[in-house]
């Protein structure tokens, strides 16, 4: 990257016109409010500065045609004519694509050569004159900006102005883009002497100044990235974008696949199903819904520039139907596990589901088909496994990638699932990642955290979950406490007879408030629980359901010594259940 020479406004409008400038597909569309584009003259005239530059110098003629350009709006109606034309650059002489800088440069391309159509108050939306009437830029030359503007700083009232609104005072306004025929000092003096503009002082010097800032002064500092291919140009892009109207590399991937699709609107669509996802009670962005298109049609699931090509996108674009739908089920499933935005600690864990329901065809079936109940319980298990190890918590693409091996081999490709796997491969995932060194091992230590996570904990619902397996989670369901949280105040312990020498033990939240005294209840079990010691819910509950205490116990995960549920054993309740958990969890993961 290297610093060039400044040149004019007039220089970059230049450029501009003969396709010399153009806009690479990453770049959003012009988003600045006309009173923005305003603002943005007065401060030229002002002299505050505007900020650097970034191009990117296109020689190769493989950039060029493997990469789509787009030319800079001139005329811009609102809602109506927002989109860039696509430029072809084919043969076309070497050329600069603007990396950094396109709004700015949006603004003086449509303040000094274009036109800005905003609708009017109070009118319905209509491609019409009426509603959108279209509207030149002009700076006022009989007097500084208004009083009410001062505050804010302006000293020039520039302003967007429909042909009557100009009409009715013609020698208040100047057509700022009248300046870009002066190109010479002698034909703005000519000009300021036919138009009697040398009679007022202020006129004249706003119009000088204005000469000078487009033709003489050089303003626009810019950087130009040299590399042959967009990839390091955007690396380049990303440390040293700042300011203005900044884009992230997911914003630059979206702009590029929606560049490449041909058939639909990719922006509509994509955030179209964060939408849906949203209403689901789950917050995504648009970065999930490409990395899930990555994962399941492209070798390579890291984002890159390289892997969003007209190319590389149609998969997504051709099977988008059946992408949403797959997204939209495997979030309608978790959620009948029970998972709500709090609880699911990574969204990256989804995509392997993701991968399994899109390509098995499963989107219509897996939800709710009896005969896929088993396929569910692997799922929900695989689920609940990968999200307690913390298996995505770093090097997600290397996870990923790895994972996938599990249904589809080493070479990516058609058939996207070997043939043979009948079932969501958990067994041949865990195999993968242990190779891989991406298993956590299953310690007394790892154990004794899981068991010790405290009520408030995102975790503490996967782990409640996959040691309460049979809960229906579709319907409501309760994180309780066992032994109540009511009875560990010092007065209640006090009143409940136990000993100063015991309190810290009862008091102590690795015990009382830890998953060793918590559980999922459901809908009629935390009815009558509330507040209930547990030796009492216990025999309550085996009464109401007519089962065996050893059977409540068992289904529960509790001691099946009855004296154990008494308030006074807490302490040995907590070392029984610590056993029980412990042992349960070892053979789960």
């Amino acid at each position: 990257m290297s610093f060039q020479a400044p040149i004019s406004i007039s220089d970059a409008i230049s450029r501009i016109r003969s396709r010399r400038l153009l806009l690479p597909a990453i770049q959003r569309e012009f988003v600045w409010e006309p009173k923005k584009v305003e603002w943005f003259f007065d401060s030229l005239l002002q002299g505050y500065p505007i900020g650097s530059f970034l191009f990117w110098e296109v020689h190769d003629d493989e950039a060029k045609l493997q990469y789509r350009y787009y030319e800079f709006l001139t005329k811009f109606r609102e809602r109506y004519h927002t989109h860039n034309s696509e430029f072809n650059t084919r043969g076309h002489i070497d050329f600069e694509a603007v990396l950094d800088g396109q709004q700015r440069l949006t603004a003086l391309n449509i303040g000094l050569t274009g036109t800005y159509a905003y609708k009017k108050p109070r009118v319905w939306w209509d491609d019409n004159e009426y509603a959108l009437p279209t509207r030149k830029l002009y700076l006022n030359v009989t007097e500084p900006a208004p009083a009410t503007d001062n505050e804010t700083g302006l000293k020039y009232e520039f302003k967007f102005l429909t042909q009557e609104e100009y009409a009715e005072n013609e020698k208040k306004w100047f057509a700022t883009g009248k300046i870009l025929e002066l190109t010479e000092a002698y034909d703005l003096n000519q000009m300021l002497k036919t138009a009697g503009y040398q009679d007022s002082e202020f006129a004249s010097r706003a119009l000088s100044k204005l000469h000078s800032v487009v033709h003489t002064e050089r303003i626009i500092n810019y950087y130009t990235v040299k590399q042959a291919n967009m990839e390091k140009a955007l690396n380049v892009f990303v440390r040293v974008n700042s300011g203005g109207e900044p884009l992230s590399l997911s914003d630059m991937l979206m702009s590029t696949a929606i560049a490449n699709w041909t058939k639909r609107d990719a922006k509509k669509e994509i955030l179209g199903l964060v939408d849906q996802v949203q209403a689901k009670g789950f917050f995504i962005s648009k970065d999930l819904v490409l990395k899930a298109c990555l994962y399941l049609y492209s070798s390579d699931i890291r984002y890159r520039v390289s892997n969003f090509t007209a190319t590389q996108v149609k998969p997504f674009e051709d099977n988008w139907n059946e992408i949403q739908t797959s997204i939209l089920a495997v979030f309608d499933l978790i959620k009948n596990f029970g998972y709500d935005e709090s609880s699911l600690t990574s969204k990256n864990a989804l995509l392997p589901i993701v991968y399994w329901v899109h390509h098995q065809a499963l989107n219509e079936t897996l939800v709710s088909k009896l005969g896929l109940r088993d396929e569910r319980d692997i799922i929900r298990r695989w689920l609940h496994t990968m999200l307690l190890k913390g298996v995505f918590g770093s090097s997600a693409d290397t996870i990923l990638a790895a994972i996938r091996k599990a249904f589809v081999g080493e070479d990516f490709g058609e058939p996207y699932v070997m043939p043979g796997i009948e079932s969501f491969p958990s067994k041949a995932i865990a195999t993968v990642l242990r190779t891989q060194g991406k298993d956590p091992q299953v310690t007394d230590e790892f154990i004794e955290s899981l068991l010790l996570t405290q009520y408030e904990d995102r975790q503490a619902f996967t782990i409640l979950a996959l040691l309460a397996p049979g809960l229906d989670y579709k319907n409501k369901f309760h994180k309780d406490h066992l032994h109540p949280a009511s009875a560990f105040n010092l007065k209640a312990l006090k009143a409940a007879g136990v000993a100063e020498t015991d309190a810290e033990f009862y008091r102590d939240a690795k015990h009382w408030n830890s998953i060793l005294n918590l559980a999922h209840l459901d809908e009629n079990e935390n009815k009558s629980k509330n507040d209930t010691p547990l030796a009492d819910w216990t025999k309550m509950e085996v009464a109401r359901q007519k089962i065996s205490v050893e059977k409540f116990c068992s289904d529960h995960l509790l001691p099946d010594d009855a004296a154990i549920l008494a308030f006074t054993n807490f302490p040995t309740f907590i070392s029984e259940r610590r056993k029980i958990l412990g042992k349960q969890l070892r053979e789960l993961l």
